[in-house]
């Protein structure tokens, strides 16, 4: 113990005798927890009397999983804003409407998500710009602008439902006006995302995503058959229908979301901006994204596969397969699984809601902004940013109006989920051609796993949209 104590480690031995995951042993040396000396090399290294310390801050498993939730960044929270209430309203329809017949695609899907989404966030890393402004390196200008117009319009539809999803979602909680509560939690909303530091902001979001582990709750609460779950999520179920086919690609476009690819790679840049993230090596940033995206996109397919889970056990087994939003299925719950998956599914919706809002506002507004080459980024205030954060203001006030103008907000996010996967193909062609490119991404370029799955997810979804069209054709 005395030689070990003398010893030096790397960043990587300290973190393997500690027991952690290396993004926390990077923050505890960044919040000074941990000290560290320079080698004869001039590297960084870690001495052994640091180990029993770091040993001791971290003992309790609680502690241990705040610390690692605190130590993660934006892949977290784009992982969590996947599961936006349109998402679960999505989620619920496929599995009250089909039962386990399409929980297959959440384990399929998680290594296509991860790869994107590092995809996305290498971009942000290497380039320091956001996937607007790359996007223009390579493409004409009337290009980009159509991609970005079809995001805005997806976003916005997306956002009146949301809206909508939590505030019918409060009335099955406390008795209250649907237009007051939904003009509060719009207001809400807004002034959290003009009015807070970024930094600040960024920590409100990523501890909302706890509202996701009341999905996983739900799955246990209403007891289903493991046995047949496993088969059902091993074994693929696939129904060559038209309407099975446009399910599965309304599951993509809300699993893979073209919003999701602009606001990882612009809250990369937003990382690099604060005076921690400016001294990182290429390396570290790297490394620390992908625990982060990795983490993100696990929790994101957790409350996909659980949603699903509970929706297809409590309601497709009991005959209510016409479900078309969050809060119809919270409902439905109450009398067939009890108060406690109701008040869950009800309380994760507004939780969601409020995580996913502000980066579906945020994702269009800095796509629109690079794109007009508007001053933009949420470390900025609203006086030196007010473009930016005038998209934002107006994509929100402009979903919360879709709820007034008789058009279906649900139904719209259905269609909309759909729209966001086939919007997804050509998007996933033009990041994967991008992040290849060494005149744009020098020796960042893909990993070889990541383009595999990456170009795995594009023809994916492509041979979906062909297939759903051939059969859409047929009688």
């Amino acid at each position: 113990m005395k030689n070990n104590k003398q010893k030096l480690f790397t960043i990587s031995e300290f973190r393997r005798q500690v027991g952690i995951p290396l993004v926390l042993a990077q923050k505890l040396v960044v919040w000074g927890v941990v000290k560290t000396e320079k080698a004869i090399d001039g590297s960084l290294r870690i001495a052994g009397s640091e180990i029993v310390k770091a040993q001791e801050f971290v003992k309790s498993p609680y502690r241990k999983t705040i610390l690692f939730i605190r130590a993660l960044g934006p892949g977290l929270i784009t992982g969590a804003a996947d599961d936006d209430p349109g998402g679960i309203g999505t989620y619920s329809s496929v599995g009250a409407k089909f039962g386990y017949a399409i929980i297959w695609m959440a384990p399929w899907l998680l290594p296509l998500m991860i790869s994107v989404q590092e995809v996305c966030a290498r971009i942000g890393i290497v380039t320091n710009k956001g996937l607007a402004g790359v996007l223009q390196k390579r493409y004409k200008r009337r290009i980009v602008a159509a991609i970005v117009i079809l995001l805005i319009i997806a976003n916005v539809v997306n956002i009146g439902a949301d809206i909508k999803a939590m505030a019918d979602s409060c009335r099955l909680l406390i008795p209250v006006n649907f237009i007051v509560i939904a003009i509060l939690l719009t207001l809400i909303i807004i002034i959290l995302e003009i009015t807070i530091p970024y930094q600040t902001y960024a920590k409100i979001l990523k501890w909302l995503t706890i509202s996701l582990f009341a999905y996983v709750i739900c799955g246990f609460v209403v007891h289903p058959d493991w046995l047949f779950v496993l088969k059902n999520t091993i074994i693929p179920n696939i129904s060559f229908n038209k309407y099975y086919i446009f399910a599965m690609i309304a599951v993509f476009g809300t699993t893979i979301s073209p919003y999701l690819f602009f606001w990882q790679t612009s809250e990369e840049v937003e990382e690099q901006k604060l005076p921690q993230g400016q001294a990182r090596s290429m390396k570290y940033r790297i490394g620390h994204m992908r625990t982060d995206v990795n983490t993100g996109m696990i929790f994101a397919n957790l409350a996909f596969f659980f949603i699903v889970l509970t929706t297809a056990q409590v309601l497709f087994k009991n005959g209510i397969t016409d479900v078309v939003s969050a809060e119809q299925a919270a409902l439905a719950l109450k009398p067939l699984a009890g108060d406690k998956a109701f008040l869950l599914f009800a309380l994760g919706v507004i939780g969601t809601g409020l995580l996913a809002i502000p980066v579906l506002a945020g994702s269009g507004a800095y796509a629109l902004s690079e794109l007009v080459k508007w001053r933009e980024g949420l470390g900025n205030k609203f006086s030196q940013a007010y473009g930016f954060y005038s998209i934002i203001i107006v994509s929100i006030l402009v979903g919360f109006g879709l709820n007034f103008l008789g058009i279906g907000p649900i139904k719209a996010l259905y269609y909309s989920a759909f729209l966001n996967g086939v919007i997804a193909v050509p998007l996933l062609v033009v990041i994967m051609v991008i992040g290849n490119d060494k005149k744009i991404m020098g020796k960042e370029i893909h990993p070889a796993w990541v383009k595999f799955f990456g170009w795995l997810a594009a023809g994916s979804a492509f041979l979906a949209v062909c297939a759903f069209l051939i059969l859409s054709f047929m009688r």
